[in-house]
């Protein structure tokens, strides 16, 4: 999903959408590639200890994001190589599986944590974050139905879908803050999942903005631009003290971990958010800042497919 937001948000670039084509084209193939080899690695007994552990069972939020991320790619991109119609087959398809996973996981995982006496970090959104992803989107899809009773019954489920992301993030973001408080960063290794809060803030001012671009319901415009303003400013505080605590942590010491791909998507749906608001508000301002996050963004993800891809060689 890390690959995938890095193609998407560069659909919304000028002049940048063969590379983002390309970048859209090996994320796709790295999805097939991953769920080929998940599915003979896997076993039932194998999920239930994943899902047994607190710390693994969070990432469970992570393949119902990055069938999503691929399918919305295959629209807005993938689209120019295999047509519109095979695109929204796609999309659907890997929009209705994301969706169906996503909700699993924000029932199921945060089930698991009650009572389990666990300390909150930055991972505990992931499991929470798919039906936002979800929302932005069917918004999109949307956009592609006939007017009429079933558009309006997916955008109202995409409403509902950005409501359930937004009050459980609005739950656990306190218990994140009260560890940093009371028990300050731990590890080195989970600073970076401090970067994941920016993935429901970033995502619901995507979803807010491109549900409005199908209305169904009146205010839907002045929605997405009060809230997705309101909630930029609270991200790029928020961007501004990860930036900071990881500076501090990068100092004395950060090794290179897989959570270092919390860097990446969370940043993409900023950038993805920003650029909505670009889009319906006309400030440079949106436009600019646009640009500057995508380019740390591209940064950060070349940083850390290296070196994963490092990692990767040298454990083979």
């Amino acid at each position: 999903m890390g690959t995938g937001i890095v193609a998407t948000a560069g659909a919304t670039m000028p002049g940048l959408r063969t590379p983002a084509t390309y970048v859209w084209a090996l994320d796709a193939a790295l999805l097939v590639f991953l769920v080929a080899a998940a599915l003979r690695r896997w076993t039932w007994t194998t999920v239930r200890a994943q899902l047994a552990d607190p710390v693994m069972a969070q990432f469970w939020g992570a393949p119902p994001m990055a069938l999503m991320t691929v399918g919305t790619g295959t629209l807005l991109l993938g689209s120019d190589w295999i047509g519109l119609p095979a695109a929204l087959a796609v999309d659907w398809t890997l929009w209705t599986v994301g969706t169906a996973l996503g909700l699993a996981t924000s029932v199921l995982v945060p089930l698991r944590m009650i009572g389990s006496g666990e300390r909150a970090f930055g991972g505990w959104l992931m499991p929470v974050v798919p039906p936002m992803v979800s929302a932005a989107s069917g918004a999109l899809l949307a956009q592609h139905l006939p007017e009429g009773q079933f558009r309006q019954a997916v955008v109202l489920a995409c409403y509902a879908l950005f409501g359930v992301s937004l009050f459980a993030t609005m739950v656990i973001v306190p218990q994140i803050w009260q560890r940093l408080v009371q028990h300050g960063l731990g590890a080195a290794s989970t600073v970076p999942t401090l970067w994941i809060v920016l993935g429901p803030l970033g995502q619901s001012i995507t979803a807010s903005n491109l549900l409005a671009s199908v209305p169904v319901l009146p205010g839907q415009t002045a929605f997405g631009i009060l809230y997705g303003t309101i909630t930029w400013g609270f991200a790029l505080l928020w961007v501004a003290m990860a930036t900071t605590v990881t500076i501090r942590t990068a100092r004395r010491g950060l090794p290179f971990a897989l959570t270092w791909w919390s860097f990446v998507f969370p940043l993409g749906t900023l950038v993805t958010g920003t650029s909505a608001l670009a889009t319906r508000i006309p400030s440079a301002m949106f436009s600019f800042v646009t640009l500057v996050l995508y380019a740390a963004l591209v940064l950060a993800w070349v940083t850390v497919a290296v070196r994963t891809t490092l990692m990767t060689a040298k454990q083979s």
